[in-house]
C-alpha cells in the first residue's frame, strides 16, 4: 500500500470512529510524524479527505476535521434518498433475485444483539445493490454517501430497537427486489430512510445528562 493510501485509510478510520473529533487540527508535521509518512503523501491523503468533505481548511495553513450537524445530516439524507430509492428500483429490474432472496432470509434470522454482525450484513446488502445496479458512477456516489454515514451512525449511538427495526426494513427491501417489484422496493427503501433519519435526529437532540 502506498504511503498516501495508508495515511488516508488511517485518518479516515479515525475520523469515522470519532478518534479525531470535529475541529481537530491536522498539522502536517505532527500527523506526518504520527503516521510515519513524509509530508507529500500526507498532503495527498488530506486532499482526498477534503474531496470527501471530511476535512476543511480553517485557514490557508490549518486543516481541521470537518463538523457535521443536523442540517448536514438532513442534506446527506436528501441525496441518500434519491440515490438509494433509485438503486432499489434498478436492483429489482437487473439484479439476481436469488441473491436478494437469500439476503432477505439472513435478515429474518439475524441476531441484532450482535451489532457487528448486523452492520456486516447491511454492508453485504449494499454491495449486492451495487452489483445489481452495475453502474460505476452510481456506485461511486453511493460510496461517498456511505463514508459520511459511518460518522452519523456513531453520533446517533447504539440503539438496539432501531437495529432490529432496520433488519426488518432491509428484509422487506430485499424481498421486494427478489420479487422483481421496483416500486415496492423503492417505497420500502424510502420508509427505511425516513425511519433512520428520524431516529438519528432524535438521538442528536436528546439530553446527554
Amino acid at each position: 500500500m502506498r504511503a498516501s493510501e495508508r495515511a488516508y485509510a488511517t485518518l479516515l478510520d479515525e475520523i469515522q470512529t470519532g478518534a479525531l473529533p470535529p475541529g481537530t487540527v491536522l498539522g502536517e508535521v505532527e500527523q506526518s510524524t504520527r503516521l510515519g509518512v513524509s509530508r507529500t503523501p500526507l498532503r495527498e491523503a488530506l486532499r482526498r479527505l477534503a474531496s470527501d468533505g471530511l476535512v476543511a481548511q480553517a485557514s490557508a495553513r490549518v486543516t481541521v476535521v470537518a463538523g457535521i450537524d443536523a442540517d448536514d445530516i438532513r442534506s446527506l439524507f436528501d441525496l441518500r434518498r434519491a440515490l438509494e430509492t433509485e438503486a432499489a428500483r434498478l436492483a429489482a429490474r437487473r439484479g439476481d433475485h436469488e441473491v436478494f432472496r437469500a439476503l432477505a432470509s439472513e435478515f429474518a434470522d439475524l441476531d441484532t444483539a450482535d451489532a457487528d454482525a448486523s452492520y456486516a450484513l447491511i454492508a453485504r446488502f449494499d454491495s449486492a445493490i451495487d452489483d445489481a445496479v452495475a453502474n460505476t458512477y452510481f456506485s461511486a456516489a453511493l460510496r461517498s454517501v456511505r463514508t459520511h454515514l459511518v460518522r452519523v451512525r456513531r453520533m446517533a449511538r447504539y440503539n438496539p430497537l432501531r437495529l432490529s427495526a432496520s433488519a426488518r426494513e432491509h428484509r422487506l427491501i430485499a424481498e421486494a427486489i427478489s420479487g422483481g417489484d421496483p416500486e415496492l422496493a423503492a417505497h420500502a427503501t424510502h420508509v427505511h430512510l425516513h425511519n433512520a433519519l428520524t431516529t438519528i435526529l432524535e438521538a442528536l437532540t436528546e439530553d446527554p445528562s
